[in-house]
Parts: structure tokens; sequence; C-alpha cells
């Protein structure tokens, strides 16, 4: 047998694992005790294979940074949130919610504002440079921001998202002219169409980076990823932070009850409205979830909330 090798799992297809290694990518089974002990390896795990007669052997994963349960991927670095001020307008509902997920499993967003040759969307650069998140405006007409979001992704493994029509494939394209990929539909070379198996996979950048493509090329549709539970919301809300524990009640939801300093932060303005507007919608779809009811949940709070980590 050969030695032990480290690699990037970059496609999982009809239970094979495709690894990529820095000599080349190596087909693998994964070995039965990994099942045996509860541990599925996921797209963008990196993981110890050995290959002997031509057939490889995915031994063990290596610790997790992030995790996504819908869809199915590991170690996502930056979540880059695609926005537009100008048709289609990004509603900050969706923005948030994608945020609030990538937040909970352990992956930094960063917003990504394109389009700012018709419109600068001011208003939504407020509100989240205002938020305390890595905010950047782009043109994918013109070029301008594109060396800025390649610095920010460069050697990180990246996921795209964002309403359909904001630009993500333009961006990609800016990113990495090599990539071609078609814009106002779904990628030919990325994604695999409607009617095609459905996988998660890796594609190299230019600048080092790794982008995930999940069905479709919209990477991470908010519909299909598992809501944040409730007691865990608060935390992936960064501006809450300063207020957390200064509620009246230690129980407070942050909703109606009295004395609470996240709703007295939004009166004086420290917490946008759009914002804590996002949260009661989020709460509103989670507050009657039951315990038996979270699984695919991430406890975000146990992660972050003591060690004072910004976005």
């Amino acid at each position: 047998m050969s030695a032990m090798t480290e690699g990037r799992i970059i496609k999982a297809l009809s239970g094979f694992y495709y690894v990529y290694t820095e000599q080349r990518t190596v087909e693998c089974r994964a070995r039965g005790r990994l099942r045996l002990d509860g541990r599925i390896p996921l797209v963008g795990d990196l993981v110890t294979v050995s290959e002997q007669d031509g057939k490889g052997t995915l031994h063990s994963i290596l610790p997790r940074s992030s995790e996504f349960v819908r869809p199915p991927v590991a170690n996502v670095e930056l979540m880059i949130v695609v926005a537009s001020g100008v048709i289609p307008v990004s509603d900050p509902y969706v923005i948030d919610r994608m945020c609030a997920v990538a937040l909970a499993a352990g992956c930094r967003p960063v917003i990504c504002i394109n389009k700012i040759d018709r419109d600068p969307a001011e208003k939504l650069w407020q509100i989240y440079g205002n938020a305390g998140f890595p905010v950047v405006r782009v043109s994918a007409v013109t070029g301008e921001g594109i060396e800025e979001l390649s610095g920010l992704t460069a050697g990180k493994l990246c996921a795209f998202a964002g309403n359909s029509g904001v630009g993500k494939s333009s961006i990609l394209n800016r990113l990495d002219p090599s990539l071609e990929l078609p814009t106002g539909e779904v990628s030919s070379k990325l994604g695999r169409g409607r009617h095609t198996t459905r996988h998660v996979e890796l594609f190299p950048m230019s600048n080092g980076a790794w982008i995930a493509d999940t069905p479709g090329f919209s990477s991470f549709d908010v519909e299909e990823m598992a809501p944040v539970p409730k007691e865990e919301l608060p935390y992936v809300f960064p501006e809450f932070s300063e207020c957390l524990g200064s509620c009246r009640f230690d129980d407070c939801t942050h909703t109606r009850e009295t004395g609470c300093a996240v709703r007295a932060a939004v009166e004086e303005g420290r917490i946008s409205p759009e914002r804590y507007h996002s949260y009661m919608r989020m709460y509103e779809q989670v507050k009657d979830l039951k315990a038996w009811q979270d699984r695919g949940y991430v406890k975000f709070s146990d992660k972050k909330k003591s060690d004072g980590e910004s976005p």
C-alpha cells in the first residue's frame, strides 16, 4: 500500500470520492470504518488517502472548520453573498438569512454589492457595514472592485450565493475569465442543468480559491438550508452581541419583552430596523419547532459566543 497522502474531496458521486492531492485527483472509496463510526465524508473535507493498483482508499476525515447539512459541504471559509441595488433589487431578508445560516455553520459571510456602475446601493452598504460585515462593492461590467474581491477570496474555499439575476456568474467570469460561464442561465460548465444528477462539486480559480458549486449554480439556495433554531438566532446577528446579557429577563427572546436591550438598541438607531425585522421573521419561523426537529442545526453559540469573533 502506498503512503498516506492528504487531500481535499472535490466531488462525491455514487459512492466514489474524488480527492484532489498535490499530484493529481484520485478516485476513492471510503473505508467501511468511517460509516461504522457515523462519519460521512463531504465535499470540501480534508482527508487522508492511499492508493494501490490504481484504486484509492479514503481512510480518515480531518477536523472541519465549517459544515453545511443542506447542501452537504464542509470547510467553506467564505460565503460571498451577492446583492444588488438595481434590478433585481436585493431583499435584505434574503441576505440576512444567508448570513445567519453561514455564521451558524462556521462560515464567514462577505457582502458583495454588484452593479455599482448603475447604482452604488448606499443603503445596503450602510446596513451591512454598520452590522460589522465585510462589504465590497463591485461592477462585473467595468471591473471595479474585482481586484479587492479577488484578494478576499484568494486561497480560500468559497461559495457564492444570492438572488437570481444579481450577477454571480458575471462576477466569477471577471475573477477568472477561463471559467467562461454563461450568464442569465444555468452554467453548462459548472451547473449540470435541471434534469441531471444533483451533486456538490469544487472548482479551482486562478487566484488559488476553490468555488463550491451546488446544483443550479445558485451555490446555496436559502430555501434548502436548515433554519437556525431560536436559541441560536441572537448569536448570528453580530450587532446584537453588545446587548446580549443586558436584557431585564435572562430568557428574553428580543421580540416583545419589556426591558429588552436589543429592542432599545433598535430604537436608538444602533441596530438597523431592517436587520431587526429579519430577526423577527426568522424567529417567527422557528419559534414553535421542537427539539426533535432540530436535526441539522449547528449550535453556533457554543462555538462563538464566548470568543467574541466578528463575522
